[in-house]
């Protein structure tokens, strides 16, 4: 592979306005069928097989007129007892005749009619039925809908629009900025070149510019849940800076031993490149591996992040080469341009085979952080793996009461139209009202359903935590029938959970019916039971992947087990933190976190696949030069410091560039993708800069040479990917360069 990427490099350098001529059309072309093409984004969360959706697939056969998006508008009166006098009502009524004309309105209950009153007479629920589902209702009929009782509130009245239909698109705007911003200034200091840094930034722009608009341009045929495009460029943007960041160090590197651009390219890409590759693989791996999951909405997550993360991959092994052609030796600092282009002629079409291919190289530097650090940690071994084991299992601690759930717009931001309005409800009715449950009884015939219904109802007043049943309603052939039920706790809250939990078990004895419970509340508890149960298996398979890999990549049984156990103990630390903040509140108002809520149900698996891909680039940036400095006769403790030693500057940077973009995300108000960019960015410190660059060398140097054991059987059952390129270096060293 190495030898392939290589010639790539070379020939993309070679033919560098064709190849960014190339990536510009389909970057347009790309953007043109995003903009024709692109479809709504989904906000419900679908899990075909659950008792719940199978009950919601039911109502949609069986009520119709009831299966398009609903709507709560709460009211509260200036003063109590002022609903029952004709002032108050004919306010309410006029509200309701209001909300019943808005555009993709067909109907709205009026709330002194059915009963729908707080009893001290101040608060009412008006319910609002849409024609469409969530996803299908336009931006213009949600801003009228957010917008209505204008008239009330000009009489003091307070009226808070609410319910599903408020579920729209999480924005992404100027703050996530912030973590470019960052990135930006980080790849400047580490490379000490204005050209280097914004090459580097405008490549992986570039590649998340072509990866969203493509994904875009797929959702109108893709159903994609709101959240997938924000990850999606979370994670194509990080990774894009990233994989452009390691060929271009490799690049100046080479540059700096006495290289002419073309070859220096060349064998970045070979080398840096190759590692690129096996990354990129394994975070696509890993983001396609949620399919086994069979959770519809979590494989389009997966899979659309994938995407950007290939195109990131193909971007930094053509267009960066092609870029640093561009740039030639203005890559260097200005101090270093100077040796470095008298060793090797600048890059010119017309002088590329008359060029000196190398000189001698300078001297090494060993007194760098990264050396210092290295000689530091394998001296002190044992104390740092201790104090390394201790930590991150005291940081680990909170994630045994870790609880998942979808979010509820009790924890949405505060003055949002979700949060007012249930905060709203619950002043008047309380939490149970603001996640409802819907017990659908479907029987073979009518008389079946009626039969059944009374027993039902029965059982469903004498459960602990009901607080009202309201009367069923009956489909027009009689054979189902709908029953609210409104519970005492709140949507997210564990009694809620275990409520939804006896009232089906309480109900699947009745004969002659089938008895399913839905509703939102009951959808999120049936996903994220789901979810829990796929973790393990999903957990069991990365790291079974991680050991694969690693096997192949670096001939060892230790280095993979040892890689695995350290993700392990990511993994645990960042849920330990992340359930910490989120869920129990701890130093909340840090990361500007409203209200402590339960964590969003698919933020586990997807961070583990997430960081499983990030931690094995750094571990393979890492370990790799170690094992080719120890193969080239260093020993076991050198190879270790060397190899850190070398990779810890470009990790470093790498990092905080992750770091810093995830982080950016958290200043975004929706409480998901605050969670999401918060425990990745976490995760990525953790993984980087304690297990990776503390733990890890510290590890190596205590196993010593038994580090590299492989079994000789297992050895000549393996391939030999030579993922860093040795034996492209070695063919390189023995003859004059070829020409390409």
């Amino acid at each position: 592979m190495a030898t392939l990427l290589y010639r790539l490099g070379r020939g993309a350098l070679r033919r560098r306005r064709l190849v960014v001529a190339l990536w510009l059309v389909v970057l347009v072309a790309a953007g043109l069928a995003a903009a024709t093409l692109r479809g709504p984004t989904a906000s419900n969360f679908t899990m075909p097989g659950t008792e719940s959706q199978r009950a919601l697939d039911l109502l949609a056969e069986q009520f119709p007129a009831a299966s398009g998006a609903t709507g709560t508008i709460a009211v509260k009166a200036p003063a109590d007892g002022q609903l029952a006098s004709p002032e108050g009502q004919a306010v309410v009524k006029g509200l309701v005749q209001e909300a019943a004309t808005l555009p993709g309105v067909v109907g709205a209950v009026d709330p002194l009619q059915v009963g729908a009153v707080s009893p001290d007479g101040r608060y009412a629920l008006v319910q609002v039925q849409f024609a469409k589902g969530s996803d299908g209702v336009t931006d213009e009929q949600r801003t009228a809908y957010e917008n209505v009782g204008a008239a009330a509130e000009a009489q003091g009245w307070q009226v808070a629009p609410g319910g599903e239909v408020l579920g729209g698109e999480p924005e992404v705007g100027s703050t996530e900025a912030l973590g470019v911003l960052v990135a930006a200034i980080v790849l400047f200091i580490t490379f000490g070149s204005l050209v280097a840094a914004g090459m580097t930034m405008l490549n992986a722009l570039i590649g998340v510019g072509v990866g969203m608009a493509g994904l875009f341009a797929l959702s109108g045929v893709i159903e994609l849940t709101s959240t997938a495009p924000i990850l999606a460029l979370m994670l194509g943007l990080a990774v894009g800076i990233d994989y452009s960041l390691f060929i271009t160090s490799r690049h100046r590197q080479n540059l700096l031993d006495g290289l002419s651009p073309e070859e220096a390219v060349g064998r970045a890409v070979g080398t840096a490149g190759s590692a690129v590759v096996f990354a990129g693989a394994t975070v696509v791996i890993a983001l396609a591996g949620l399919a086994v999951v069979n959770i519809p909405f979590l494989t389009v997550m997966g899979l659309a992040a994938a995407g950007t993360v290939t195109v990131a991959v193909l971007v930094a092994i053509t267009l960066q080469p092609a870029l640093l052609g561009f740039a030639g030796h203005r890559v260097l600092p200005r101090r270093l341009r100077a040796g470095a282009a008298g060793a090797a002629a600048p890059v010119d079409d017309a002088n590329l085979d008359d060029r000196p291919e190398a000189a001698t190289a300078p001297p090494e530097d060993q007194s760098t952080f990264g050396f210092r650090w290295a000689r530091l940690v394998t001296r002190f071994r044992v104390p740092v793996i201790l104090l390394g084991l201790v930590g991150l299992g005291l940081l680990a601690l909170p994630t045994p009461d870790m609880r998942l759930a979808l979010p509820d717009p009790s924890t949405a931001a505060v003055g949002s139209p979700q949060r007012v309005s249930s905060d709203l409800t619950t002043e008047g009715f309380g939490p149970g009202f603001t996640g409802r449950l819907a017990v659908v009884v479907a029987g073979d015939t009518p008389e079946a359903t009626s039969a059944a219904v009374p027993q039902v109802t029965t059982l469903l007043q004498g459960t602990e935590n009901v607080l009202a049943v309201a009367p069923p309603q009956v489909s027009p052939d009689g054979r189902t029938a709908l029953l609210g039920v409104v519970p005492k706790t709140g949507p997210t809250d564990e009694a809620t959970e275990t409520l939804v939990n006896q009232i089906r078990g309480s109900v699947r004895e009745i004969p002659n019916a089938d008895v399913l419970l839905t509703g939102v509340t009951a959808v999120g508890i049936d996903v994220s039971e789901k979810l829990s149960d796929a973790l393990p298996v999903y957990l069991l398979l990365v790291v079974g992947l991680s050991v694969l890999l690693l096997m192949l990549v670096f001939r060892s049984v230790l280095v993979p087990i040892k890689a695995a156990l350290g993700f392990l103990l990511t993994v645990a630390a960042t849920f330990g933190i992340t359930v910490g903040v989120f869920q129990q509140g701890h130093l909340a108002d840090l990361v500007g976190l409203d209200t402590p809520a339960p964590l969003i149900s698919f933020l586990p698996i997807l961070l583990i696949g997430i960081l499983f891909g990030l931690a094995m680039d750094y571990e393979v940036f890492l370990v790799s030069r170690m094992r080719e400095d120890y193969v080239h006769g260093e020993t076991a403790r050198q190879a270790t410091i060397s190899g850190m030693g070398h990779g810890a500057r470009v990790v470093t940077a790498a990092a905080l560039i992750m770091i810093s973009v995830f982080g950016g995300f958290v200043f975004l108000e929706d409480p998901v993708i605050k969670s999401m960019g918060f425990a990745l960015a976490i995760g990525v410190a953790i993984d980087a800069f304690v297990v990776r660059m503390t733990i890890v060398p510290a590890v190596m140097s205590l196993l010593g040479d038994r580090a590299w054991w492989l079994p000789r059987w297992l050895s000549r059952v393996l391939p030999n990917v030579d993922i860093e390129g040795e034996k492209l270096r070695t063919e390189l060293n023995d003859r004059a360069p070829s020409r390409v």
